[in-house]
C-alpha cells in the first residue's frame, strides 16, 4: 500500500505542468485524486487515463478557480464521489509579468482573483470535507520571498500565499490540519515551452546560476508534494519551502 492509500486529493489546475504530475504522483502513492480543470478537459482527462491505466483512482471535475460558484461545484462533486478531502494542492494560478507603467487594475485583479482569492475559497470549501487532519499544499513562487522586477503584482500575490500559509497552520492546528507553502523556481513545463523560455538564453541562465545545475521538471516539485501531503511530514506546518535547487534569485 501506498504512503497515501484511503486519502483523497483535491488538485487544482491539474490538466498539464505542475499540477497534472502532482495529481499522478499522489495517486501512485494510493490517493484518490480529483483533478481540476479550467478549460482544458482533454488535458484532465488524459490525466486521468493514465492515473486509472496504473490502477488508481481519479475524475475530472471542471470549474475555474478564480469564480466562487465554480469552486462550490469542485467540491460539492468531491464530496459525491469521494465523500471527504483529505489533501488539498492549491496549484492553479497565474503568471504575467509588466512593468510598473503597463501595470492596470485588470492586470492586477486577474493575478488576485485566482493566486489569492481563489486559493483562499477553495481552502474554505476543502476544510469544510476534511474531518480530524489533513494537509493543504499551497504551490507558490520563488518570487514571492524573492520577488523580480516586473513582477510586482505576480510577485505580490505569491507573497500573499505564503503569508495565508503560515496563517492558516496556526488557525487550523488545533484541527490537526497542516498547511505549507511550497515556492518552485523556474519549472520546465508547456507553458515555458509555449512562451519560448524553454530554449532561451534566459533559461541558459538559470540552469548555470542553479546550484544544483538545471532548472526543475514537475516531477521535482511533485515528489515535494507527497512527502508533504503524507505521515512523513506530520511535523511540519506553516513553512515556506523553497524548491528551486538552490536558486536564489
Amino acid at each position: 500500500m501506498g504512503k497515501l492509500a484511503n486519502k483523497v486529493a483535491v488538485v487544482t489546475g491539474a490538466s498539464k505542468g505542475i499540477g497534472a504530475s502532482i495529481a499522478e504522483h499522489l495517486a501512485a502513492e494510493g490517493a484518490s485524486v480529483v483533478v481540476n480543470y479550467s478549460s482544458s478537459r482533454a488535458g484532465a482527462d488524459a490525466v486521468v487515463s493514465r492515473i486509472k491505466a496504473k490502477g488508481g483512482k481519479a475524475i475530472a471535475v471542471q470549474g475555474n478557480v478564480s469564480q466562487e460558484q465554480d469552486i462550490e461545484r469542485i467540491f460539492s462533486e468531491t464530496r459525491k464521489a469521494f465523500g471527504k478531502v483529505d489533501i488539498l494542492v492549491n496549484n492553479a494560478g497565474i503568471y504575467e509579468f509588466a512593468p510598473i507603467d503597463s501595470v492596470t487594475r485588470e492586470h492586477i485583479q486577474k493575478h488576485f482573483d485566482l493566486n489569492v482569492t481563489g486559493l483562499l475559497l477553495a481552502t474554505r470549501e476543502a476544510v469544510k470535507l476534511m474531518g480530524e487532519g489533513g494537509s493543504i499544499i499551497n504551490i507558490g513562487s520563488i518570487v514571492g520571498p524573492m520577488p523580480l522586477p516586473s513582477a510586482s503584482v505576480y510577485s505580490a500575490s505569491k507573497a500573499a500565499v505564503d503569508a495565508i500559509s503560515i496563517s492558516l497552520a496556526t488557525e487550523l492546528g488545533p484541527r490537526k490540519i497542516r498547511v505549507n507553502s511550497l515556492d518552485p523556481g523556474m519549472v520546465e513545463t508547456e507553458g515555458l515551452h509555449a512562451a519560448g523560455i524553454a530554449k532561451s538564453s534566459f533559461r541558459d541562465l538559470q540552469d548555470r546560476e542553479t546550484p544544483l545545475g538545471r532548472i526543475a521538471q514537475p516531477e521535482d516539485i511533485a515528489l515535494a508534494v507527497n512527502f508533504l501531503a503524507s505521515e512523513d511530514a506530520r511535523w511540519i506546518t506553516g513553512q515556506v519551502i523553497i524548491a528551486a535547487g538552490g536558486r536564489r534569485m
